[in-house]
């Protein structure tokens, strides 16, 4: 796979939504970005991140999970100029939906890690920890659903999983002997 290529390939945020979204997904997009609220914790540790990285997200205007996630990244890309932050449509990119397919499928959002000279350290996706819980606990009998945990306490989950997958290529991309030879840390 050829990372660098389709770093370049990508677009910003907001570039994404206007050339793959209709009005009413935008819509949606934007709504969850107004309810994504960083901690000043979370933010001091956005602000920590000393390496460059390059995020490619393979996404889907359309998609549901998408638009529950990705206005997530795009926060921590505003707190922290160490993220640069790319987004491709899944359905323009067929042989990269294949390669980080999950479980055999071709999922979204997938998020790929890559350093500053677009080495690959690694991707996540399609949902986090805390909402496959939830998904789970709506699926099994024994652990239904309480209705105690409400979306905004959802979000809030979703959102430290993400922060601590962020946090984890950080220390990698930091902590790489190739890197530390590099910047002479």
């Amino acid at each position: 796979m050829n990372w660098r290529d389709l770093f370049q390939k990508g677009v910003r945020y907001d570039q994404f939504l206007e050339r793959y979204g209709t009005a009413a997904e935008r819509q949606r997009w934007r709504e969850v970005g107004r309810q994504v609220s960083l901690s000043a914790e979370q933010i001091r540790r956005l602000q920590m991140f000393r390496r460059q990285m390059h995020v490619l997200c393979l996404a889907g205007v359309w998609c549901g999970d998408c638009a529950e996630q990705c206005p997530i990244l795009a926060a921590f890309a505003s707190h922290c100029p160490q993220i640069d932050l790319r987004f491709l449509d899944r359905d323009e990119h067929p042989e990269l939906s294949e390669y980080v397919s999950i479980c055999g499928g071709k999922r979204v959002p997938v998020v790929i890690f890559l350093s500053e000279d677009d080495f690959l350290t690694g991707w996540y996706g399609d949902r986090t920890l805390a909402k496959y819980r939830q998904l789970a606990a709506q699926c099994d009998g024994a652990a239904c659903p309480t209705g105690l945990v409400t979306d905004h306490e959802l979000l809030a989950a979703v959102t430290d999983d993400w922060l601590d997958e962020f946090e984890r290529h950080q220390w990698i991309l930091r902590t790489s002997p190739r890197l530390r030879s590099k910047h002479g840390d």
